[in-house]
């Protein structure tokens, strides 16, 4: 087998891949010694997410595809308002306990979407992307109404995941998952709220240290009075002069008479009151800074291929960012082609999600068999006890992406629970979520096509030898799932 042959079926279990697509794995086609980055082309860019028909049409099914996020949040706005006008003390607190059960379940949607579509797309590069992304701009679904917005946040860093970084930038700003979450829609002249200005330079972009002062935060936050959220449909009252400056997109809202006009001076440069292309200027000046693209081309290299990625490494993806004005696919492309992308195969510890998802994955990603899986509830309380919950980060900094925050006993711990839980078939994963319905538990061939077809020869000799000793199928799906080569990408 050849070298490149191995490290395409390793880089299979970056997320897992179905047993089904073992077949006719070759060199034919392979770009990348990779999958899922094999080409991303504008074609491919541009392609759906290629679901089977049974997950495509219970995505449908949910309230989140069904409604427009706006509609969801201003009827939940007006649930709550109910239930706080309710009179009688005993009726309000079941009123107040219908909404959050409402939006709970909002939440609960959101998280089941994203985890069907990280084990049944076709698009598997987009997946992994758009969870990195999520957590660069990183929202804790539990504050204020995130959670009947947080589905439509996804969508919307997914669907720039893999095109250019400025777009993707903007599309959050302008999102009132992330004006609530950081209170910039609290942000105005008089008024002035530095949350959201400090954390787009800190976290979002350039990073502590690059060059930029607190008078640039002073600044940003100047700049970005009245951008916020108005779920009533009217426009607000204003003068004659601002009304032509007025924005309103969806939630969205930029209004002219709760922003500072006066002339600010961000990172050397003087932006003139002008409105929202105030707003325009300064995402420019931060996206194309070289700081923001040699930050984020280290996390993204650190992301797939571990702790301490080479610098000569960083250095090409961060000029292929600044040749491409930062197009997400030309950094990736830049990354993959190299002998150090492809010499790292295998050796990033898997985060939380990453191993969850691989492991459901790999057992029951193809539905070849019938066993689709139906509640990924089990996946989701799994994601939070091993720390990594869906959506549930509460600070803005996101969930690390170095191994040592997952490498301690209670993780290692959960997973071995798992990967039992898994192996026996007695996870849960084909119940479904109505008890009346019946179901037919099914133990996983982990030992199928896809381990034939090569990732026994990329599997360590040392695990190869204990998965020889198993008693069982069952026991030989567990020692797998819990093998040391199985923890890592």
């Amino acid at each position: 087998m050849s070298r490149l042959l191995v490290l395409h079926i390793s880089a299979l279990l970056m997320i897992g891949a179905p047993p089904a697509q073992a077949e006719g794995i070759g060199l034919a086609g392979i770009n990348r010694a990779t999958w899922g980055l094999a080409d991303l082309s504008p074609d491919v860019l541009r392609s759906g997410p290629g679901l089977p028909a049974e997950v495509q049409a219970r995505i449908e099914a949910m309230r989140i595809s069904r409604e427009p996020m706006p509609q969801l949040v201003v009827e939940m706005d007006d649930q709550i308002r109910a239930a706080n006008q309710t009179s009688d003390p005993t009726q309000r607190q079941e009123a107040k306990k219908d909404w959050r059960q409402a939006m709970n379940a909002l939440g609960r949607e959101a998280a089941t979407r994203s985890l069907l579509r990280d084990l049944y797309s076709s698009d598997q590069m987009r997946e992994q992307m758009t969870w990195f992304w999520f957590n660069q701009f990183n929202v804790h679904a539990e504050k204020r109404d995130i959670r009947a917005m947080v589905g439509d946040y996804e969508d919307v860093i997914r669907a720039r995941s893999l095109g250019r970084f400025r777009d993707l930038l903007e599309a959050t700003l302008r999102h009132p998952a992330m004006l609530r979450y950081l209170d910039n829609d609290q942000n105005a002249l008089g008024h002035i709220n530095e949350n959201y200005a400090r954390e787009i330079m800190e976290l979002h972009t350039m990073g502590v240290g690059s060059g930029y002062s607190q008078k640039d935060v002073q600044e940003l936050a100047r700049i970005l009075t009245g951008v916020g959220v108005r779920l009533r449909p009217d426009a607000p009252r204003m003068k004659p002069e601002w009304q032509g400056l007025y924005l309103r997109e969806g939630l969205f809202e930029f209004n002219p008479a709760r922003h500072d006009f006066g002339t600010k001076h961000f990172m050397g440069h003087t932006i003139h009151g002008s409105g929202y292309a105030e707003v325009e200027q300064a995402l420019d000046l931060i996206a194309n800074n070289p700081a923001t693209a040699r930050r984020l081309s280290t996390r993204i290299a650190t992301y797939f291929m571990g702790d301490r990625p080479p610098a000569a490494l960083v250095e090409r993806m961060t000029a292929a960012w600044r040749q491409s004005g930062g197009d997400i696919a030309s950094v990736l492309n830049a990354m993959t082609a190299t002998p150090a992308y492809a010499a790292s195969l295998g050796h990033a510890f898997k985060d939380p999600v990453h191993y969850a998802v691989s492991a459901v994955r790999y057992a029951y990603g193809s539905g070849a068999d019938g066993n689709v899986v139906v509640n990924v509830d089990p996946m989701i309380n799994w994601l939070k006890r091993m720390g990594e919950g869906l959506y549930d980060h509460q600070t803005p900094d996101g969930y690390p992406l170095g191994a040592s925050a997952w490498t301690g006993p209670g993780q290692m711990e959960v997973r071995f629970e798992i990967a039992k839980a898994i192996g026996n078939g007695s996870a849960g994963l084909l119940r479904p979520r109505d008890p009346a319905v019946a179901y037919q538990p099914a133990v996983p061939n982990l030992r199928n096509a896809l381990w034939s077809g090569g990732v026994d020869r990329a599997t360590s000799e040392q695990t190869r030898a204990v998965l020889d000793q198993a008693a069982s199928p069952q026991e030989w799906n567990m020692l797998f799932l819990a093998s040391p080569d199985f923890m890592r990408r």
